[in-house]
């Protein structure tokens, strides 16, 4: 069973072992090069004075991923931050405030929030926008589903015309949304 989950939800969660242990906290969220899914973590430490941490957390090394906790197995888990922060092609580019435009050329909004589908793996599966006039949700914020591969085009999000009609208000249905949208773009939906 997967669990859909805005990115800013997981920042500063709690990384804990299954012995109890907080180990650390989420500082950032680290993408694949292609943006699709999550290499791992950023970490800092626990506590008010705590900064940075020179370890980080590879998702494969992720038991859970929950409403509370990130749960792993120890803290031998953790790794150097370099060995994932160093898999990412993206590692200077942050998405959120990047505009998202159509195929079609119509701006469609700014992103304000990545949408995670955790199971097995975390996967970018939406971005949460606030909407431009163009779409007509009064500048609400809405989400949006991606292709299973994204597109980035200079400092613009590249979304086919076809996500349009998958727009959502909020994360209740927007998995089988998500999914309905990749069926039609392979062509068996």
């Amino acid at each position: 069973m997967s669990l859909l989950m805005r990115a800013t939800e997981v920042v500063k969660r709690p990384v804990v072992t299954l012995a109890g242990d907080d180990v650390a906290q989420i500082k950032d969220i680290v993408y694949e090069g292609t943006g699709g899914s999550v290499a791992g973590f950023t970490l800092s430490g626990r506590g008010v004075f705590s900064g940075p941490m020179k370890t980080a957390l590879a998702w494969s090394s992720v038991l859970a991923c929950g409403p509370d906790a990130v749960m792993v197995a120890s803290a031998d888990v953790l790794v150097e931050r370099d060995s994932v922060v160093g898999r990412s092609d993206a590692k200077d580019r942050d998405v959120l405030g990047s505009r998202v435009m159509s195929t079609a050329g119509k701006d469609l909004g700014k992103v304000v929030d990545v949408i995670i589908e955790v199971g097995e793996l975390a996967d970018v599966v939406g971005y949460e926008i606030e909407s431009s006039v163009s779409i007509n949700r009064d500048g609400r914020r809405v989400l949006i589903p991606l292709p299973d591969t994204l597109a980035v085009s200079g400092e613009a999000l590249m979304v086919p015309e076809e996500a349009l009609e998958f727009i959502a208000d909020d994360l209740s249905g927007f998995g089988a949304a998500v999914e309905e949208f990749r069926a039609r773009l392979r062509g068996d939906g």
